[in-house]
């Protein structure tokens, strides 16, 4: 079974990705920002990292550095509601930094769940 781990500061956000994923039959882990998602890599491997953009702590660009840099392997999916400063491409950014995937906030379901098929092949 693959193991996604969800990193996303919106507790809604969170809990709706989990309940989707883990009834697709994926083993989920969820964490409030990139910082949480960073110790529990580093305890566990994570076949998929599915993560927000704008978060505190750890922001989502600088998680998937971290994650192409020491799970270059981890497939990423990048999700984001959108930025402050409207002229800021940041799903773009997130493909540049090694996003598998980059969708917009709110995502559909079926689109999630076929780009999490296609990351986990």
């Amino acid at each position: 079974m693959a193991r996604i781990i969800i990193v996303d500061d919106e507790p809604l956000i969170r809990e709706m990705l989990e309940e989707v994923l883990t009834g697709a039959g994926y083993e989920v882990t969820c964490a409030a920002d990139g910082r949480k998602a960073a110790k529990l890599m580093q305890e566990v491997f994570y076949d998929l990292i599915i993560t927000d953009i704008l978060m505190p702590e750890k922001d989502g660009l600088g998680t998937i550095e971290a994650v192409r840099k020491s799970h270059p392997n981890t497939k990423i999916i990048a999700i984001s509601g959108g930025s402050p400063i409207r002229e800021t491409d940041l799903l773009g950014w997130a493909k540049e930094l090694g996003a598998d995937y980059a969708f917009q906030k709110p995502v559909a379901c079926d689109e999630l769940l076929a780009a999490v098929d296609d990351c986990l092949r």
